[in-house]
């Protein structure tokens, strides 16, 4: 658990500067949880601190929520000393920040990146049944047989995947919707029916639609996110 210093505290509160709030503790005016502290006592999110029996608590920092087109190339690592063409270094958000899942180097589209580690963890359960479209491209004709294959499922990666939407646009293209997120699923689908993908776009992921050009983002708009939380909230219901 992270502790912070007394006096840091009070100063990241507003309330007064460091040099101030040591003033105060050294008085007697400060208690963390009824008691009066020492100079340099450090604290957690979870102790309850007063200046002269007045409650004192830290700003809710607001968390960052964006929609990111990315371009081929770029890699979804947070691990900015490994991978060169990392999504981090590419958007370089004056905070810290980590995308919600992955696409993977070859393939583009929209991705979300936020510094909100619960609702990562409630987007990413794939039995929340979270849809995400993706236009896709292969190599040589599509056949009615290799979408009814694709809708009924494949089997991969030692599992056969949920059934899903797919739909033909072109000679060449189709579009699929998915709640899953297996490693690679898309190309690895393709792969079983001996076609190789050569352009995957990821459009739209739950209510938010792909609508910024290649290597922009944006904020998710307050509607976008109250929609994304109520859709957290009814699929986690079906756990």
């Amino acid at each position: 658990m992270e502790l912070t210093r007394i006096n840091k505290y009070l100063s990241e509160a507003g309330f007064c500067s460091r040099r101030a709030a040591d003033k105060l503790i050294d008085a007697g005016r400060v208690t963390i949880n009824g008691k009066i502290p020492e100079m340099g006592t450090k604290i957690s999110k979870t102790d309850e601190v007063r200046v002269d029996g007045k409650l004192i608590s830290k700003p809710k920092k607001k968390n960052v929520y964006l929609a990111f087109n990315k371009p081929v190339g770029i890699v979804c690592t947070t691990d900015t000393r490994v991978e060169k063409n990392n999504i981090i270094d590419y958007i370089n958000y004056p905070s810290r920040i980590f995308p919600i899942g992955r696409l993977d180097k070859p393939s583009e589209g929209l991705i979300f990146l936020t510094d909100d580690g619960d609702i990562v963890n409630k987007i990413l359960r794939a039995r929340n049944n979270h849809e995400k479209e993706y236009i896709i491209r292969v190599n040589r004709p599509i056949t009615n047989d290799f979408i009814e294959k694709m809708q009924n499922g494949i089997p991969i990666l030692d599992t056969v995947t949920k059934k899903c939407f797919v739909e033909q646009l072109n000679t060449n293209t189709f579009k699929i919707i998915l709640t899953q997120g297996l490693n690679r699923q898309i190309r690895r689908m393709c792969e079983y029916l001996d076609y190789r993908v050569t352009k995957l776009k990821r459009v739209r992921i739950m209510n938010v639609a792909l609508d910024i050009p290649v290597g922009k983002w944006r904020y998710l708009s307050d509607n976008e996110l109250d929609e994304i939380n109520r859709l957290v909230i009814e699929s986690s219901k079906t756990f």
